[in-house]
């Protein structure tokens, strides 16, 4: 089994982590850091907007698949952290997550509500693992 480490270059340069992991032997496991509303040059995206940063943090997911030869439809499981949920949250996540993954074979999921992330202006944070056959 062969483990590769990578920082893709159309995400920010992680501190302390890396961006995914993938496991080889077989099919391909994919560990995705968590996700947050960061563009490539490590700028916060949608301060104080909810819906755009779940629209970021998304597009940084697809990017971080694409990085290891993935796509949404190999996801298997995402794990979603909010700051200060509330139920209206669920609806905004839904309606942009929910074209990435189709409604025939969605990943298992949790979503969580949480005191607070990372930097003070994230508002949410997604991880995900994924088989790439």
């Amino acid at each position: 089994m062969e483990k590769k480490f990578i920082n893709p270059p159309t995400l920010s340069t992680p501190t302390g982590y890396t961006h995914l992991v993938t496991i080889e032997g077989g099919g391909k496991l994919v560990y995705i850091s968590g996700q947050v509303s960061l563009d490539q040059s490590g700028a916060v995206v949608g301060k104080g907007d909810f819906a755009a940063q779940t629209r970021q943090v998304h597009a940084n997911l697809v990017a971080a698949l694409a990085a290891a030869g993935a796509k949404p439809a190999d996801v298997v499981k995402i794990n979603t952290y909010v700051v200060d949920y509330k139920a209206e949250h669920r609806a905004i996540i839904r309606e942009i997550r929910g074209p990435l993954f189709g409604k025939e074979n969605p990943p298992a999921s949790t979503l969580v509500g949480v005191q607070a992330l990372a930097l003070p202006e994230f508002m949410l944070e997604v991880e995900a693992i994924a088989v790439v056959k």
